[in-house]
């Protein structure tokens, strides 16, 4: 606290730490009479608290005298202005909350279809996802500015994600590949000592291994087939922002053949716009139902070496279609070697809402289902290429 009480008396701490917790409580708290702070701000405060009464201040509250002018309204050049004002007065990160609010509390959806409205913004994956969402409405003014604004997005993910994605995947493929006769510097001593340890000679103190178990080399041809298949509901828009990134990544290695496929009610495979993950992105619908048994139907249908593949569900779950016959397919697949991976969320948005009785029912098919953060992912699919136990997240 910053005051405290001598002979019933209050005091105020006026030491330069004091003074700044005064400061920021007076920003947090708007400036009420009741806030208790008694700070006044000046200068660069004063605007950085105009910026913040304008998204977050009286609410539905009647106004009057100055307070009346707060927030936004629908006007595109106070906005604008308002958009300028927070990139200069916070960093990045704040910046992209303050806008997701600002859409999600205003309604300032319908200004994102103004060119200039998608000039001035922070471009995030948040922002992709309602850009994608107002695709259909978007004039063809919009469209170049609203992809170019998505591009850049993508970009900057694949620069974060792609080389790590290709590493891991790179290392996992190669040891899911064993030779029985490698090179010495291909052995891998581990499974080598464990599959002759009945060879182990006391007064040497050794084991003579009979059997040499290796890494398989990388080669050109296509070891694996991985399918992801994405729920594009509203709720899932950073996931299919993500996936697609993803997606293309994966579809760049020529050892991994990679399948795309989007779902609501309908099925869409956007396979062959995989180079580039903007076009994919283009191709999807956000909202509307959701039929997961129809589009596992199809990915089902495009398995040509199940011990090769991996299928992965990205949804929250919420199936419009036939549950029983959903469980069905899972099971099936899973049965002739298919490796099922189900993701809840594949974002960095923390616990996503997903039906828990579907979730059980995957899990007890052997088919566990958790969210996934992006940086996590590469680790998830090199578990599942390996055949090996997948990382889930602990969520106690």
């Amino acid at each position: 606290m910053s005051t405290e009480t001598t002979n019933g008396t209050a005091v105020t701490d006026q030491s330069a730490d004091g003074q700044e917790r005064l400061r920021r409580w007076r920003l947090v708290l708007g400036g009420d009479a009741a806030d208790g702070t008694g700070c006044a701000l000046s200068g660069r405060d004063t605007a950085m608290d105009g910026a913040l009464t304008a998204l977050y201040g009286k609410g539905d509250k009647p106004q009057s005298g100055r307070e009346r002018s707060a927030g936004l309204g629908a006007s595109a050049p106070s906005v604008a202005r308002w958009l300028g004002d927070i990139r200069t007065y916070f960093p990045s990160s704040v910046v992209q909350v303050m806008q997701r609010d600002a859409i999600d509390r205003l309604g300032l959806s319908t200004l994102l279809l103004e060119p200039e409205m998608l000039q001035a913004v922070e471009a995030d994956v948040h922002l992709v996802g309602t850009l994608l969402s107002l695709n259909k409405a978007m004039p063809e003014t919009t469209k170049e500015t609203a992809r170019a604004v998505v591009r850049k997005v993508v970009e900057d993910l694949e620069k974060r994600l792609a080389t790590r994605t290709r590493a891991t995947l790179t290392g996992a493929l190669d040891r899911s590949a064993r030779v029985s006769r490698p090179r010495h510097h291909d052995i891998d001593w581990n499974r080598t000592i464990a599959a002759n340890l009945k060879n182990y000679l006391p007064e040497y103190r050794t084991v003579v291994p009979e059997r040499l178990i290796g890494y398989g080399r990388a080669s050109q041809s296509v070891k694996k087939e991985v399918i992801l298949c994405i729920d594009q509901s509203g709720s899932m828009a950073a996931s299919v922002v993500y996936a697609s990134v993803f997606g293309a990544v994966l579809a760049s290695m020529r050892s991994i053949s990679t399948r795309l496929v989007v779902f609501d009610t309908a099925v869409v495979d956007l396979t062959d716009q995989l180079d580039d993950p903007v076009d994919v992105l283009f191709g999807t619908q956000l909202g509307g139902g959701t039929d997961i048994n129809r589009a596992l139907a199809y990915c089902q249908s495009q398995i040509s070496r199940p011990a090769e593949t991996v299928v992965v569900l990205i949804s929250d779950l919420y199936e419009g279609g036939i549950r029983n016959e959903m469980l069905k397919r899972v099971s099936a697949m899973k049965a002739s070697g298919v490796q099922f991976v189900t993701l809840l969320a594949l974002s960095d948005e923390g616990a996503p809402a997903y039906d828990r009785e579907h979730a059980a029912a995957l899990a007890a098919l052997g088919a566990p289902a958790f969210a996934c953060t992006p940086d996590l992912f590469p680790e998830v699919m090199a578990a599942a290429i390996e055949k090996r136990p997948l990382p889930v997240p602990d969520t106690a």
